[in-house]
């Protein structure tokens, strides 16, 4: 099993959800954050005066999958993400050793 972490644009995480669902993803974990990586965050202008806004509203989108789904999740989150600008977002993969459906004490991947 994998879990993905993907940081993505807000605007896109509709786009995501309903693509991730055509491919059999059956559910996710979203965390609106705040952060920069090489945006470096961007210059606004409020009532005349200009400031600079250093954390980028992105959302955090996790799930956990079986690893035989592991590419065809990345290239889905890919190609419902990427506008080819900067801050399109990054993904993350990292081993999962166990998971537990509390409520019917499942584990693993009947649990997911």
């Amino acid at each position: 099993m994998k879990k993905i972490e993907a940081i993505i644009k807000p605007f896109k995480l509709d786009t995501l959800k309903e693509a991730l669902q055509t491919i059999g993803v059956t559910g996710m974990t979203v965390s609106e954050i705040k952060g920069f990586g090489r945006q470096k965050g961007h210059t606004e202008i409020y009532r005349g005066a200009e400031y600079h806004v250093d954390f980028i509203p992105k959302v955090k989108v996790e799930l956990v999958i079986n690893s035989n789904m592991l590419e065809q999740t990345i290239a889905t989150i890919m190609a419902a993400t990427r506008t080819g600008k900067i801050g399109d977002g990054k993904i993350f993969v990292m081993p999962v050793d166990s998971v537990t459906r509390i409520r019917t004490g499942e584990k693993d991947e009947d649990a997911i």
